[in-house]
């Protein structure tokens, strides 16, 4: 079910958050929820993804290598990780 799903998804929104403070990273939201702007049948009009803005030591961090750590740790908590298909601040459910 969806909203089961969408529940899992915020803990480990929750976790990642946590994991990138305790790395050293500050973070703020980019796309959470979307409407529109992004691919057909895109898991951000579900609730299933965020994209996140990274900053390390006050700098903006833009690069999908710049998120490999947040990635990897995503990846090991069930998620899926927008920078295997070169979308580095992307974190999905179920993609």
């Amino acid at each position: 079910m969806l909203t089961e799903k969408q529940f899992d998804f915020v803990v480990m929104v929750g976790k990642l958050i946590e994991f990138a403070v305790k790395e050293g990273y500050n973070l703020t939201f980019g796309d959470a929820y979307a409407t529109q702007g992004h691919i057909p049948r895109s898991f951000h009009y579900k609730r299933l993804a965020i994209d996140l803005n990274l900053f390390k030591g006050g700098k903006f961090l833009s690069k999908t290598e710049d998120h490999k750590p947040l990635g990897d740790y995503w990846k090991s908590i069930g998620g899926s990780w927008g920078g295997d298909w070169n979308d580095g601040n992307h974190y999905s459910l179920g993609e």
